[in-house]
């Protein structure tokens, strides 16, 4: 089946996932996060074909995510790294990951845990209004609008709480 493009599409999470792709770009995204850089340790790490692993990563760089660079060691080899655009993508694998703790593992299952850098637990996602009160699902709503200059950056993002 032919893949339907959605870079056109109205709806900014139609086209965030068509820039982002399938399930094994988020989870090269995750290692990138934990400090993967070569593609040696994306193979490792997923256990992807070679051939898959090499065409998602074109495909994270021509999207801006990643960003390809001469190794550091003057090998031959290139090291791949998170662009700012990329690193903005931290609160969906938040979101991804808190789903993920909360619907798809036991009580006492075994599973990664995150932490800050002074080794506390990471604050849960909430979804807050402008006046920084929390939102339930049944509070938001989805219009068509045009995009304001207010919606890029730190004004419009999900925050802790």
């Amino acid at each position: 089946m032919r893949r339907v493009r959605l870079e056109k599409a109205t709806c900014p999470v139609a086209r965030a996932l068509d820039a982002i792709g399938d399930w094994w770009t988020m989870l090269i995204v995750r290692d990138a996060f934990a400090g993967k850089t070569r593609f040696s340790e994306f193979q490792t790490s997923l256990g992807l074909a070679k051939n898959i692993l090499s065409e998602r990563l074109r495909m994270l760089v021509a999207n801006g995510v990643l960003e390809k660079r001469p190794a550091a060691d003057g090998g031959a080899r290139s090291t791949y790294h998170l662009t700012e655009k990329g690193r903005q993508l931290r609160v969906i694998l938040f979101a991804l990951r808190q789903w993920g703790e909360d619907h798809l593992f036991e009580d006492g299952e075994e599973m990664t845990v995150v932490r800050d850098h002074e080794n506390l637990p990471i604050a849960r996602l909430s979804i807050l209004n402008s006046a920084g009160e929390i939102l339930a699902p049944e509070d938001i709503q989805v219009i068509k609008g045009h995009k304001s200059k207010r919606s890029r950056g730190r004004g419009a993002r999900s925050t802790l709480a």
